[in-house]
């Protein structure tokens, strides 16, 4: 078991944070996005970007190579749904995949907007460090709470 501090400042104790929050042991600031038999769609508000979407697996494994075929189908579709969502709902016209297989999570896939805002930290995947703690540090407060909850809305609407 490990202890986790999640964005809202609850403590949890958990094996898997992944597991814990595709389960719905863990109650996600703004809800669940989209959630199938496979996969389940939210965004962590310690990043308080409007419209950024974790995809994770509700089957434990950490490689891609691991999924499968009936899996693999329905990552790629939704993968396409929801960034076709992120640009007609939020107007995102960019976006940075991140997805990593040494994680202490299971499979998971990170969809980061790309704002304007982010160009201080320069055009590039090392930029992204940078931009994911200003948000966290600097963008956590009511009012863009507020537009994130409304992202996360808007999104779930169009997914679901």
């Amino acid at each position: 078991m490990r202890e986790i501090t999640l964005a809202n400042g609850m403590t949890v104790e958990v094996e898997c944070l992944s597991c814990a929050l595709t389960g719905g042991l863990v109650e996600l600031t703004g809800g669940v996005i989209y959630e199938d038999e496979f996969f389940h769609a939210h965004q962590d508000v310690a990043y308080p970007i409007p419209g950024l979407v974790i995809l994770a697996s509700k089957r434990h494994f950490y490689c891609m190579d691991e999924l499968t075929d009936d899996e693999s189908f329905r990552y790629i579709e939704l993968v396409k749904k929801i960034r076709d969502a992120q640009r007609k709902e939020l107007g995102i016209d960019y976006v940075y995949y991140f997805y990593n297989e040494d994680t202490t999570h299971h499979f998971h896939l990170w969809i980061v907007p790309r704002f304007e805002w982010m160009k201080q930290f320069g055009k590039s995947v090392e930029s992204l460090r940078p931009a994911l703690l200003y948000a966290r540090n600097e963008m956590n407060n009511e009012e863009n709470m507020k537009y994130v909850i409304e992202s996360i809305n808007k999104l779930r609407k169009v997914l679901t």
